[in-house]
């Protein structure tokens, strides 16, 4: 049966899914498109907070043909929670100097506004030459501090969502999909076992 007859089908673990892999694909070069528009011809760096933004920040850096550099900050905010446990942690920094070049931070989805406000202070520490945001997701419902990100892939509403890079308790990165995890999934003890 070709591709386009086919219909996804839905994880036993989703309630729904919000953006199927097609969407996701579209999104991300439509992303891109902005992004370069933003830059022009210009280098610049991305910095990407990872486990989440892995999938995304590799998906969209195939689609920018400026000359780019990576680095990556592993941060931790949720463990094996679905909100955010207070204050995120970082837990490995940058290793590229980017004093005077340009930045573009990226990260999977912006909720409360904590990371994205820690790691962008910790940038702007070091002196870059611009700096600029980018979400996949932004979950505004949540949002404890002031903070907008300059690129957003789709907005979201309050549902805790997994897929395309997104966990719960290390889970669901790999699906294609993003999509709402059933409230009984949701638990700490779901995976107590395994």
């Amino acid at each position: 049966m070709p591709a386009a007859d086919r219909t996804p089908s839905i994880h036993p673990d989703l309630a729904e899914v919000l953006f199927t892999d097609v969407q996701i694909k579209e999104r991300v070069k439509s992303l891109a498109a902005e992004i370069k528009a933003a830059y022009g011809e210009q280098e610049f760096t991305i910095v990407s907070l990872i486990n989440g933004a892995v999938m995304f920040t590799a998906d969209l850096m195939r689609e920018i043909d400026n000359p780019v550099r990576l680095d990556c900050i592993r941060v931790t905010s949720y463990g094996v929670h679905t909100k955010s446990i207070g204050t995120p942690q970082i837990i490995h920094s940058l290793t590229l100097d980017i004093m005077q070049r340009h930045v573009l931070l990226i990260d999977d989805i912006l909720d409360t506004g904590k990371t994205l406000k820690l790691v962008s202070g910790l940038i702007r520490d070091l002196r870059p030459a611009s700096l600029r945001t980018c979400v996949l997701l932004d979950k505004k419902a949540r949002r404890e501090v002031a903070i907008e990100a300059d690129f957003v892939g789709f907005p979201i509403p309050d549902k805790f969502v997994v897929g395309y890079g997104l966990d719960f308790a290390e889970r669901y990165r790999n699906l294609p999909c993003i999509g709402v995890l059933r409230p009984e999934r949701q638990q700490p003890s779901a995976w107590a076992s395994g």
